[in-house]
């Protein structure tokens, strides 16, 4: 990996970072509880690419041990998403 390519890199990690917390500040916190366990789903994509990155394709170390981190979280926000929206719809059941 050459720098100009680590660079670019680094600055779409900068900036999916300022855009993500920027976006979550302007939720309500009356929406924030729903919308979020509803979008813990977009998880799935960062498995998608956690197990391309921990594949046998010539990656170096750090990138494998990286993917199986990211694979790792990515998993405990889906599962963590799924409980939540099922504990928040069993509050709206009857009983």
């Amino acid at each position: 990996m050459n720098a100009d390519s680590l660079i670019i890199l680094i600055y779409i990690l900068v900036l999916a970072s300022y855009l993500g917390f920027e976006l979550i500040n302007k939720v309500p916190p009356t929406l924030h509880t729903p919308l979020m366990s509803g979008s813990n789903a977009i998880s799935g994509i960062t498995i998608v690419g956690a197990l391309i990155a921990c594949n046998e394709l010539g990656y170096g170390t750090l990138s494998k041990w990286l993917g199986m981190l990211a694979l790792i979280l990515a998993t405990i926000n889906v599962v963590g998403g799924y409980a939540v929206t099922d504990r928040m719809l069993k509050m709206f059941k009857k009983k």
